[in-house]
């Protein structure tokens, strides 16, 4: 099993959820750039646990250490090589788990797949909780972005069925922060909508077919584990338009080619067209639920119910906003230094 991501910027995201620690290296990030390390610190405390509403109480911090790849301050070509130690796993909350198959979670074809050796505690190396290295490398690859004009801005869209419009100074409207709250309540979950843009990539990055930018930016952003699902521009909703409706006028604005409206969402033949790629990705329910739930003991081959214990959100889509954030902006740079 691989867990790297990257044709020009390679990232490899290892360790388990609750493991001594997890971290990332990234391989290929361009020399002779001075990170901001405390800016790093901020990005990553977003998706940090009991950060946002409905998030779980685990307590992590999120410090980070640098092993490689950085001398008097500056990426000096090498891997750079980062770990963050888990300090709050409460593993006897997972012990009936080996045995015990949680629906939504990938347990069983992990079991499968390495014949019981699969570490199942906070789900392990299929845990949520491995992107937070992948916030590390995010945001040391949106800081090098915005050094070259290109900038990335992700919102949440919806909460369950509840539209989300918030005011300028929080992510989440009342109305969404009390969907979470209803679910809470019930022992259950929700999941919702994110919208990402990436704005200031230049014209004719990405290949066509099967090298294009959303082939590139969809693997990066499916490695959320959350994520189940992806569109671009108009995306579904354009298959209820016609043609004269969804297509982009071109036109000229102070001496450059745009299109007047963007339902292609930046990319036309699998190519960025200059205009904003915009993205929007569907974050499932999270699986972890204390409701009472079906499922199947592995050693008597019986169909048992599952109650599962321990801390988890009741919501994913607020700390999952800046890790779809960090993947685009992966996939971003591994596009601009084709």
């Amino acid at each position: 099993m691989s867990s790297t991501y990257g044709k020009n910027l390679k990232v490899t995201l290892f360790g388990e959820s609750h493991g001594p620690a997890i971290g990332c290296v990234l391989d290929g990030f361009p020399a002779n750039f001075t990170p901001d390390l405390e800016k790093v610190k901020a990005f990553m405390a977003r998706r940090a646990p009991g950060s946002q509403p409905g998030s779980t109480q685990r307590c992590e911090s999120d410090a980070f250490e640098i092993l490689s790849g950085l001398f008097n301050e500056k990426t000096c070509g090498t891997p750079i090589t980062a770990v963050i130690k888990n300090s709050d796993a409460h593993s006897k909350d997972y012990s009936k788990l080996s045995d015990l198959m949680r629906p939504g979670h990938a347990d069983y074809p992990m079991n499968v797949k390495t014949e019981g050796a699969n570490d199942y505690r906070g789900g392990g190396h299929s845990s949520g909780r491995i992107m937070a290295p992948a916030c590390f490398a995010g945001a040391l690859a949106i800081q090098y972005l915005e050094s070259k004009g290109i900038k990335i801005k992700g919102r949440i869209v919806s909460i369950g069925a509840q539209k989300n419009e918030p005011n300028a100074n929080d992510i989440l409207s009342p109305e969404a922060k009390a969907v979470i709250e209803a679910a809470r309540a019930e022992g259950d979950s929700v999941g919702g909508v994110i919208e990402c843009e990436i704005m200031g990539l230049p014209v004719g990055l990405g290949e066509p077919i099967f090298e294009g930018v959303e082939n590139r930016i969809a693997q990066a952003v499916f490695g959320i584990p959350a994520v189940k699902g992806i569109e671009f521009g108009s995306g579904f909703s354009s298959t209820t338009l016609k043609g004269s409706e969804n297509n982009d006028a071109f036109t000229v604005k102070d001496g450059k080619i745009e299109t007047a409206t963007n339902n292609h969402g930046g990319s036309l033949g699998g190519m960025t067209s200059g205009m904003p790629i915009v993205f929007r990705a569907a974050v499932k329910p999270t699986p972890s639920i204390s409701k009472p739930q079906k499922s199947v003991s592995l050693s008597k081959q019986t169909e048992e119910e599952l109650v599962i214990e321990g801390r988890h959100d009741a919501c994913i889509v607020p700390r999952a906003l800046p890790v779809v954030e960090a993947m685009a902006a992966i996939a971003a740079l591994d596009l601009l230094l084709d």
